[in-house]
């Protein structure tokens, strides 16, 4: 009999567990999902900018049209390119991210090209939509930032004892982290 109380209680405690672990995990998943959407969000504004700034370009200068063509090609490829949150996965992350480098690239070329047209500069539209820019590409950066945050502690959550026990049980895997571009390990060169 008391091996049978024992064993109950050991069953109970288990359960007792695992039912806060899994709460725990859905609630470290949702979190990762909806921080995702705003890493999403934050870079479909500025693809949306994007278009603005292209037109406002076009508007005021004689521009470089393979610039321009490239920034717009970019803008495209990085709109086709979408990160699912049910399947945040190293790969669809890679993808989006590599689509989405394309797309800083191209902008920084825009901003430096820009520089040689001093119509350009001073226009009013422009240097809004510069400073929308700048803006943008922080808050890209703050999204994520805490999408890295969520994710481990999510992954710290789920990979811990005794939630490990019962993660993958669940269907709780390991999520990916934005990682930084290769290029961002090279300093840029600044010349006068």
């Amino acid at each position: 009999m008391k091996r049978f109380l024992l064993y109950f209680a050991g069953l109970a405690l288990l359960l007792t567990q695992s039912s806060c672990g899994y709460n725990g995990m859905v609630q470290r998943d949702q979190a990762v999902k909806a921080q995702a959407g705003n890493v999403q969000s934050s870079y479909q504004r500025r693809n949306d900018l994007i278009g603005n700034l292209v037109n406002t370009v076009k508007g005021a200068a004689k521009f470089e049209q393979g610039t321009l063509t490239s920034v717009i090609e970019a803008r495209a490829k990085a709109t086709s390119v979408q990160l699912n949150a049910n399947d945040l996965t190293p790969e669809n992350i890679k993808k989006f991210q590599e689509a989405q480098s394309q797309m800083s690239a191209g902008l920084g070329r825009l901003l430096a090209v820009s520089e040689n047209y001093p119509d350009l500069k001073a226009n009013a539209n422009f240097q809004e939509l510069q400073a929308q820019i700048e803006g943008t590409e922080n808050r890209i950066n703050v999204e994520r930032n805490k999408f890295n945050a969520v994710t481990n502690d999510y992954n710290t959550f789920t990979r811990s004892f005794p939630n490990n026990l019962f993660s993958g049980m669940f269907g709780f895997q390991p999520k990916p982290y934005f990682e930084a571009d290769p290029a961002a390990s090279k300093a840029p060169t600044v010349q006068f």
